[in-house]
């Protein structure tokens, strides 16, 4: 079977197992990117089979979805506690550390993460490493600043590329805000690396989500394996 068609039906697994987490009631995180995708999908048909629950969705784009499914959705200023977040991530590490933003709601996904009681991170096999960076880290930045940010990550040691659009021009994030994808290689202190980026000025915030995820639904071959923070 080729690798996308793989990677296709271990994210729609990890999907599968992490509506399962869902519980009647629940306000619920929906995240953005195609595995989370999955996820809410298998949402919308426990929410048409008479499960109750309210979602925040990350993006637009999840929203959209979750409109057409009839997923009843809330916001922040109904309710300031979510129970669950499902999502996806482009990078886990042994410790649970994530490197998300591939999808470009990486300040949407932060700000709900770090509003849950629970947050489920669902996951290909790819998406395993040992060590974060290979994927590029996503930092997302004002445009009045993007030069000078860009420049101040250069220093850090990354190969610094501004994100576009599929018609050529600056991807502009929900919020109106660019993105600046870095690559920094293997980072051996994501922690420090989180604290540099957050302390420059214009970054509205960066991709290291550090200690935020309780369970990764890690989906590989035809199994989904339950990884706990330690």
């Amino acid at each position: 079977m080729p690798d996308n068609l793989v990677a296709n039906k271990e994210k729609e697994a990890a999907g599968r197992a992490g509506a399962t987490f869902v519980h009647d009631g629940d306000v619920v995180g929906l995240g953005t990117g195609s595995t989370a995708a999955y996820a809410v999908r298998f949402l919308g048909e426990r929410v048409r089979d008479g499960l109750k629950i309210r979602g925040i969705p990350t993006s637009v784009q999840t929203r959209d979805l979750a409109v057409s499914l009839d997923i009843p959705l809330t916001n922040f200023d109904e309710v300031q506690q979510i129970d669950i977040t499902l999502d996806g991530a482009d990078e886990f590490d042994p410790q649970l550390n994530l490197i998300k933003g591939g999808g470009g709601a990486l300040l949407r996904e932060k700000v709900v993460a770090s509003a849950s009681r629970k947050v489920v991170i669902l996951a290909d096999a790819s998406k395993r490493v040992e060590k974060l960076g290979k994927f590029p880290l996503p930092v997302e930045v004002i445009p009045f600043a993007q030069a000078l940010i860009a420049r101040k990550i250069a220093d850090l040691g990354a190969v610094v590329k501004v994100r576009m659009a599929k018609d050529g021009s600056v991807f502009v994030t929900d919020e109106g805000h660019h993105i600046l994808d870095c690559g920094f290689g293997p980072i051996n202190d994501p922690s420090e690396l989180a604290r540099r980026l957050s302390d420059t000025p214009g970054v509205v915030e960066h991709g290291l989500f550090i200690g935020m995820a309780d369970v990764v639904l890690l989906a590989n071959g035809d199994s989904v394996q339950e990884l706990h923070k330690a």
